[in-house]
């Protein structure tokens, strides 16, 4: 399973940007979709995870800022950012697991795939 992470760029603080994980390939299904960040000189960290059951989870820092939602017919996962920091400032990874297809179309081998991350930039 392969994903394309998108729509990083240059916001002023306080601004808004969302961002977009395509997700491609053969699958049976998808656990969650989550993203990830890490700022300039540090560890790449949790930012916000979507369970296939709905269940959402954040990252203090960002809890009641970000929103991460996932429409399944664009295929296609969201981190919708608002009231951005500079401190937000960092490459944005988009992630997912789940089961790759198995015989008989039933849940396969498991997947733990990585997008290629992109950069956001918050500026003081």
């Amino acid at each position: 399973v392969q994903l394309q992470a998108s729509g990083g760029g240059l916001v002023p603080a306080g601004g808004s940007l969302t961002l977009s994980c395509v997700y491609s390939g053969s699958f049976h299904s998808i656990d969650s979709m989550g993203w990830y960040r890490q700022a300039p000189g540090k560890q790449r960290e949790f930012v916000a995870r979507l369970s296939s059951d709905g269940d959402q989870n954040y990252a203090t820092s960002v809890k009641d800022r970000f929103t991460i939602t996932r429409d399944t017919a664009k295929k296609t996962a969201y981190l919708h950012m608002n009231n951005l920091k500079p401190e937000d400032t960092g490459v944005y990874y988009c992630h997912g697991v789940g089961f790759l297809v198995g015989k008989g179309w039933s849940p396969g081998r498991r997947f733990d795939s990585w997008g290629q991350g992109t950069q956001v930039t918050v500026s003081s």
